[in-house]
């Protein structure tokens, strides 16, 4: 409503009313910065009531990777999942088909005008256009563009130049992993000219089938850092593992891949599975997510839902579509029965990316993503999280929260200062989650990695884990000592139902999440949340 970018006709009726008041007062295109104090306190939709602060925040939860009818493997319209989005508690969802040529030709226009539609009629949901970008050389991605009037012309434009289905540029080799670099540049420059007034790129389900090596990964962060910013740490498709007869007796995620050829070969046979609905280079405790952190630069994790076909729906494609001639399927019709062998839920039912934003707005959320400010979790199993790092010096006290770097000279007694909300309502599978113990997570800062694929941090492990015993509020305060070596720290949480020692040993985390077990992971049975790093570097 206050983001000039944001044409009229993409405003519900509430932001169109207030938009033309602050025209009709002379506030709107007077000079002041969208984050003033007198733009800032109006930021939210009238529609959706403020949530409460916590760490000087507004925690939004989001979805960034959910498909439609404008995807060829999709079924729902927009308005189906931005509905469901709402009534599962999101505040912020993004619409992502896949890139390819009928998408790029057909389906990017054609989306638009049903997320204008859904921007109107779906209360205080904001509504994303992005795109699941075929990155050249590697797997998939999420691209989010801020709402505007030139959002489909670069979406298209993008798709058309730099998506590997449309280019053909799936191999993984040098010219074609030179053109995943160009397309980011290419988001870059659209920002910079002002063409449109902000992007975010991240990596979806990294691990999967192996595609995208840690050189890969280092290279779109180290090209654009402020677009590159991160990964889904969670795939969707996490009622794939319900077994039979059920659900569909899969793998939870989908992840029920082995190298094939365009695999990178360093990695291990079992990066190809979740552990505890998570991807493995966000799972292992000192892997390839930690060896990026121990750079001493961001790389951030999401959860989401990449909400195709639902478990359990009764929605079916209506009766002759067709995907090719134009550029979606038909609208879905009742089917009759329960779909037991789709792997997917709708957006917020089970996973959940929380953002701390400083309002309830578009450019609000892209921040808070960009800033690292973001937790998530799985099945609710929080209500809600706060997490400082700060010194104990009362008197001059330096805090940080998560994605922030806290600066303070060396030898200063540092503690962390963890809040939680625990769950008070049940979860949409009707049971109240119970967190059983959260671990503290501690890796040295070594500085750039001299060699780009490595994929380890041996320095990083599982330093201290408190047991739950008690329920609501959780408060943790730890002494972590002097300041004397940069380090930085992230949280991990579990209902203690499965839980193995990790991937590099019980040294370095004796009670992690354990392999999903293909045709048999309940999801509801194995619930986790991580948060994003904090840094603490001596001066």
């Amino acid at each position: 409503m206050l983001d000039r970018q944001v044409p009229d006709e993409a405003l519900s009726p509430a932001e169109l009313s207030r938009r033309s008041m602050l025209r009709r007062t002379g506030l709107l295109g007077a000079g002041l910065a969208a984050g003033s104090t007198v733009l800032g306190a109006a930021a939210g939709d009238a529609a959706a009531p403020p949530a409460p602060p916590r760490g000087g925040y507004r925690w939004l939860a989001g979805d960034h990777h959910i498909h439609t009818q404008y995807s060829d493997d999709g079924k729902y319209r927009v308005i189906d999942q931005v509905r469901h989005a709402g009534a599962h508690g999101l505040d912020w969802v993004v619409i992502t088909d896949h890139g390819g040529p009928v998408h790029a030709k057909l389906g990017v226009d054609k989306v638009n005008p049903d997320i204008v539609a859904a921007r109107r009629d779906a209360g205080g949901t904001l509504v994303f256009q992005g795109l699941e970008w075929n990155i050249p050389a590697a797997e998939h991605g999420t691209v989010i563009v801020h709402p505007g009037r030139n959002e489909v012309a670069v979406l298209k434009e993008f798709e058309t130049n730099y998506d590997g289905r449309t280019q053909n540029a799936g191999a993984p080799t040098p010219a074609n992993e030179a053109l995943a670099i160009s397309g980011i540049n290419f988001l870059a420059d659209a920002m910079g000219r002002k063409r449109i007034e902000d992007v975010l790129f991240l990596a979806n389900h990294p691990a999967r089938k192996g595609l995208d090596s840690p050189h890969e990964i280092r290279g779109w962060r180290d090209a654009q850092p402020r677009i590159a910013v991160g990964m889904e740490g969670a795939p969707g498709h996490q009622a794939a593992g319900i077994p039979k007869p059920h659900g569909p007796g899969g793998a939870r995620g989908y992840y029920d891949s082995s190298p094939g050829a365009d695999s990178w070969p360093g990695y291990p046979l079992e990066s190809y599975r979740t552990f505890g609905g998570f991807d493995w280079m966000t799972a292992t405790v000192g892997g390839l997510w930690d060896s990026l952190l121990a750079e001493g630069k961001p790389w951030w994790i999401t959860a989401n839902s990449d909400s195709h076909s639902v478990y359990a729906d009764t929605a079916v494609r209506g009766p002759n579509t067709d995907y090719n001639t134009h550029g979606k399927h038909a609208d879905p019709v009742h089917g009759g029965k329960p779909d037991l062998n789709s792997g997917d839920f709708f957006p917020g039912y089970y996973s959940r990316t929380h953002v701390g934003a400083r309002d309830h707005s578009y450019g609000a959320v892209m921040d808070a993503i960009r800033a690292g400010r973001v937790w998530v979790d799985h099945g609710a199993l929080l209500a809600g999280l706060d997490v400082q790092l700060r010194t104990t010096d009362r008197w001059a006290q330096r805090t940080q929260s998560l994605g922030g770097v806290l600066h303070a000279r060396r030898g200063t007694q540092l503690e962390l200062v963890i809040t939680i909300d625990q769950a008070r309502l049940p979860n949409w599978a009707c049971f109240i989650p119970k967190l059983a113990r959260v671990d503290l997570i501690q890796g040295k800062v070594t500085g750039p990695a001299t060699d780009r694929d490595t994929f380890t941090a041996p320095d990083t492990k599982v330093t201290q884990s408190f047991e739950v015993k008690t329920d609501g509020t959780l408060r943790i305060t730890h002494q972590l000592g002097r300041l004397d070596q940069p380090f930085y720290l992230r949280l991990r949480g579990t209902d203690g139902n499965r839980q193995a020692v990790g991937p590099r040993g019980a040294a370095v985390d004796p009670h992690g999440p354990a392999m999903d077990v293909i045709g048999d992971a309940d999801p509801w049975r194995d619930l986790w949340f991580y948060t994003n790093p904090i840094w603490a570097l001596p001066w």
